[in-house]
Parts: structure tokens; sequence; C-alpha cells
């Protein structure tokens, strides 16, 4: 079956928010927990709710933390927020040839429009799936398939595209083809050990990808 919907992560996918991200966990622990984390013990947290990432740390202060770092994540967003090279005009090009595109996400829906906002993207997107919008988030397939009902898509006439191994592994539980980004921050040899279907280096190879299919 022809592929013509494409869901979409968003942190280290679309736009690169590693920098913000990265500050933000550092600024919530150092106070409580000084000197225990670094810029690389805290690259596991990335990609999961922020209530679970804290709650391995400690269920009973996992929900101040959060507010914490959002707190952060809030203020310094416009200012650590990068544009990863080719991204805007490979969404514009898929967009442009009819494709259905969506945002699914674990982040909260304010901070994901914050993000699409700023990086110009919002116009190309006629879904965004996010935490508060599911009962249970990514690796577990619901955002996925409540984005294909939103978009009156199959999952087999759908890629994941994302960054993380929650987004491979929520693709495979939903039916859908899966991609895993080249750029993302924890590399790909690391994302291949969950059998994507594709890794493409860059956005325009992925746009080579999608039409190929």
């Amino acid at each position: 079956m022809t592929i013509n919907t494409l869901l979409f992560d968003l942190d280290g996918t679309l736009i690169d928010t590693n920098e913000l991200i990265i500050q933000s966990f550092l600024h919530t622990l150092e106070p409580d927990i000084p000197g225990v984390y670094t810029r690389e013990t805290v690259l596991p947290f990335i990609g999961p709710p922020l209530v679970d990432s804290f709650s391995r740390i400690d269920a009973s202060r996992a929900e101040e933390w959060v507010r914490t770092y959002r707190d952060f994540n809030h203020q310094q967003h416009d200012a650590l927020v990068k544009e990863y090279p080719g991204v805007k005009t490979g969404i514009k090009t898929l967009h442009k040839q009819g494709y259905k595109l969506a945002v699914v996400t674990t982040k909260i829906r304010e901070t994901a429009q914050m993000g699409l906002e700023l990086m110009g993207l919002s116009p190309y997107f006629d879904v965004i799936v996010a935490l508060d919008d599911v009962k249970h988030a990514k690796p577990h397939p619901e955002p996925l398939l409540e984005a294909l009902r939103q978009l009156d898509s199959k999952p087999e006439e759908a890629i994941m595209v994302g960054d993380n191994s929650h987004d491979v592994l929520a693709g495979k539980a939903a039916g859908t083809k899966t991609v895993a980004v080249g750029w993302a921050l924890k590399g790909a040899e690391h994302l291949r050990t969950f059998a994507p279907d594709y890794i493409p280096a860059t956005m325009e190879e992925l746009v080579e990808i999608v039409n190929r299919l």
C-alpha cells in the first residue's frame, strides 16, 4: 500500500532542542542532587515523558521536578532551540507533495506548539498529538493511532519518524513503517539496535525514501 502519511516526533527530529533539554535537566537536578548528573548522564532521560524520567530518580519528587523543569524550559526555549539543516525545506516539500503530516510527541501541547511556531513549522502539520492528549505515551501505540485516526489514515499507509527508541518501538506496535533519523543525538548505531526500517542521514535523504515508497 502506498505511503501517504508521516508521523514525526518533535524533539531531536524536527527541531534541535538538545541543548535546551540538557540544560533543563541539569538546572532541575543540580540544586537537589549536586555533582551527580552531567551532560552525558542525563541523555537517557531524553525521550520518555518527564515524569517517567524523574520518577526513575525519586518518584516522590517527580512532580515537583517536572514543574521546575518546565518553568526553566519555557523561559529559555527561544534562546536555546535551534533549527536542523534542511528540515524545514523537507517538510515544506512533503506538504506540497500532498502527504498528511502529524506531530506525535511526549511533550505537552503548549511546549510542542512553542517549538513548531519558533521554527515556522506550524502551517505544515494537520495534527498534533501531545502528552496531554493521550493516556499512554510512546512507546505505547496510542499516540500514533490517535494521530492516524484524526488524519483518517491506516497504519500500513504511514511512517513514524523519530530520533529515539520510543519512536521506533511505538511505530512497530502501531503497525507503521519506522524511520530513525541519522542526526539523532544518541547516534545511528544506537538506534540501529531497535531495527527501524530506514535510517536516513539527512532530511533530503528522508524525502527521497518517502517518495520511493
